[in-house]
């Protein structure tokens, strides 16, 4: 669908050393995080209704994200897997290379530009 190249030696394996990166910090974001995305407490009798009100909302926006950081996280280990099966750098709906300029600001794309476009026209 694309007119991306295949990705050289190199470029994959400045992508691997990113993905790396972006996995670690990934995973030290949701080890911090595990806290603020624990059940509030709502028993505690001297906390006023609206600040039960901005814990519940803090939680539900902790919760949030950490679910996109898990979906990261889960993206960067198929990504470094790909990696090690020679097959990074492909789009996983058509088979064409995603190319450098997507895979440089998210290494663990797993569709080109094109399908990811159509990918997200169909869940709105």
């Amino acid at each position: 669908m694309g007119d991306a190249e295949a990705l050289t030696e190199a470029q994959v394996e400045s992508l691997r050393l990113q993905l790396e990166t972006l996995k670690n910090d990934l995973q030290a974001r949701l080890d911090t995080t595990a806290a603020a995305a624990k059940p509030v407490q709502l028993d505690q009798t001297a906390v006023g209704r609206v600040s039960r009100m901005d814990a519940l909302q803090g939680q539900a926006m902790a919760q949030a994200t950490r679910r996109t950081m898990e979906v990261q996280l889960t993206q960067c280990s198929t990504a470094l897997r790909s990696v090690e099966r020679g097959e990074y750098g492909m789009c996983r709906k058509c088979e064409e290379p995603i190319g450098i300029a997507r895979l440089s600001v998210r290494p663990e794309a797993p569709f080109c530009l094109e399908c990811q476009r159509g990918a997200d026209r169909s869940t709105t």
